[in-house]
């Protein structure tokens, strides 16, 4: 029973896969929070969508694929923010334009440019268990500074996103700390890539800090709540993709979405009993 259960915790790829898990549930976690809190989910999944083209310029032409993803996602962001400043359009359907033209991009360089097609998959939903020791530095790294970041700025950040006429009050007269926040979550997607690849990097950000916002009051334990549940959903996700050959990002995804509707689906329920 016990081999049946811990088998996959002894293998190798899985630990590394563990371990990449730990080290990103931070960074994802406390980047999640702030991401829904802002109303930035769809410009998160836009940011690793748009990394597309960078990862198959990095497969083809042999460069460290973080470099490739994290370059396309700053160019994403500044691209955006330029056609923003023209205000001929809301900002969600600038997003879809840009991200339209990136996704095309990424798949003609796939077809056309470098025949990489037998690379798409993974470029696009990752693996998880075929990580490397650089891939775990990066998500540390990515973690250690969205721990700073939220320490110094969290405060402005949270201001902005409920009043940005009372913001200045406290002190946030620049554009200077949503900057820095659109640089980190560019950041934290490129970490994830690898483990969920394009499409599903934001899995790690979006849907589990919708879920645990269901059940916190306060910013703080919604953060750490959420630290915990990217890290458990992880894991589970992880264990369940080696036991049924699936694979591990959508597996991930698919046991968030799960947890979150169960857990809306409770949290309705808790509030008719108490209504009644």
């Amino acid at each position: 029973m016990f081999d049946w259960f811990l088998g996959p915790l002894q293998l190798s790829f899985v630990q590394r896969g563990l371990l990449e898990m730990l080290v990103l549930s931070v960074g994802a976690g406390l980047m999640g929070t702030w991401v829904v809190l802002r109303g930035l989910a769809f410009y998160s999944h836009a940011v690793g969508t748009a990394t597309f083209p960078g990862l198959v310029l990095a497969s083809g032409l042999g460069f460290t694929p973080p470099i490739g993803a994290f370059s396309m996602a700053v160019l994403f962001a500044g691209s955006l923010e330029r056609l923003a400043r023209s205000r001929r359009s809301g900002y969600d359907s600038l997003t879809a334009l840009v991200l339209v033209g990136m996704l095309v991009t990424g798949v003609i360089l796939a077809s056309d440019v470098f025949h990489s097609r037998s690379n798409v998959d993974t470029l696009l939903f990752g693996s998880l268990l075929a990580l490397k020791r650089s891939d775990i530095f990066l998500g540390a790294g990515s973690s250690g500074l969205v721990l700073v970041a939220s320490y110094f700025l969290g405060r402005a950040w949270l201001a902005t996103g409920f009043d940005a006429a009372a913001a200045r009050s406290l002190g946030v007269h620049s554009a200077v700390p949503d900057t820095v926040l659109l640089v980190l979550i560019a950041l934290v997607t490129t970490a994830a890539l690898s483990a969920m690849g394009a499409l599903l990097a934001t899995t790690l950000f979006v849907v589990p800090a919708a879920t645990s916002r269901l059940w916190a009051r306060r910013l703080w334990t919604w953060q750490l709540g959420n630290v915990v549940l990217v890290l458990i959903e992880g894991i589970v996700g992880l264990w369940l993709s080696v036991k049924t050959n699936a694979p591990p990002g959508a597996t991930i995804a698919m046991l968030a979405g799960g947890t979150f509707a169960f857990s809306l689906a409770v949290r309705s329920s808790l509030g008719k009993i108490q209504a009644s």
